[in-house]
């Protein structure tokens, strides 16, 4: 789902909010809104470690056989990075721990080990994540630990940024197999009049962004204010 996408949706959202439980449908995209988001599926937050494909905070080990100095236990970063003597950075994110295994012992071949045997491991798989978009201080995919809520999701990327629209914020979840999106007010939660929405592994939570803020950010801010500017 694209950034054009979840505007067009989050705009047919704010239109639908006073009414039901609307379809939406953008491009290809079909939505139903909801006052309340249930919880999803055990099975659509579930791993599955068969094929799974390493992603940012989980965590491996590496085991290179005859080079103990080597090994080592590491948790991938937000980049789906980490880094390993000799070799340095190595990307892992996306990869399954044998493709990784083949890929470090590419690495080593030759130039530091003759006939690297190298293992690699899942220790801790956080597969279960929240991705954080929109007007927040820092955008990105985050663990869900915990019942974590929408507060606290959000606080995970650093809190809301300078330009956004704390009424305006939609979280979307897919619930049997169906895409589903609820907008909340962080005012009404912070201020006890609602309840603070548990989020889970895979939701996406979208901060809407204020024009007006945007405006004056762009603008200056407060210098603009009082005097009178170029209308075309």
């Amino acid at each position: 789902m694209n950034f054009k996408t979840i505007a067009t949706i989050m705009l047919a959202i704010c239109l639908a909010a006073c009414g039901g439980t609307p379809r939406l449908s953008s491009q290809s995209t079909a939505v139903t809104v909801t006052d309340e988001l249930p919880a999803p599926d055990v099975s659509e937050t579930a791993v599955d470690l068969t094929e799974y494909r390493i992603g940012p905070t989980d965590e491996i080990s590496v085991s290179v056989f005859n080079a103990d100095e080597l090994n080592r236990e590491a948790v991938i970063d937000a980049s789906g990075q980490f880094a390993m003597p000799l070799i340095g950075v190595v990307q892992a994110g996306g990869k399954t721990p044998s493709e990784l295994s083949t890929e470090i012992a590419d690495k080593l071949r030759g130039r530091f080990i003759k006939d690297p045997q190298v293992v690699v491991n899942l220790t801790e798989v956080r597969a279960n994540v929240v991705t954080v978009d929109g007007a927040v201080t820092q955008p990105g995919i985050y663990p869900v630990i915990g019942n974590m809520t929408l507060l606290r999701a959000i606080a995970t990327a650093r809190g809301a940024s300078t330009v956004a629209d704390e009424t305006n914020v939609v979280v979307f979840r897919t619930v049997n197999g169906e895409k589903m999106a609820a907008m909340f007010n962080l005012n009404d939660i912070r201020g006890g009049r609602v309840a603070d929405p548990r989020v889970y592994g895979n939701d996406l939570v979208v901060v809407g962004e204020s024009g007006t803020r945007r405006f004056l950010r762009d603008t200056g801010g407060g210098s603009i204010l009082g005097r009178f500017i170029p209308v075309l």
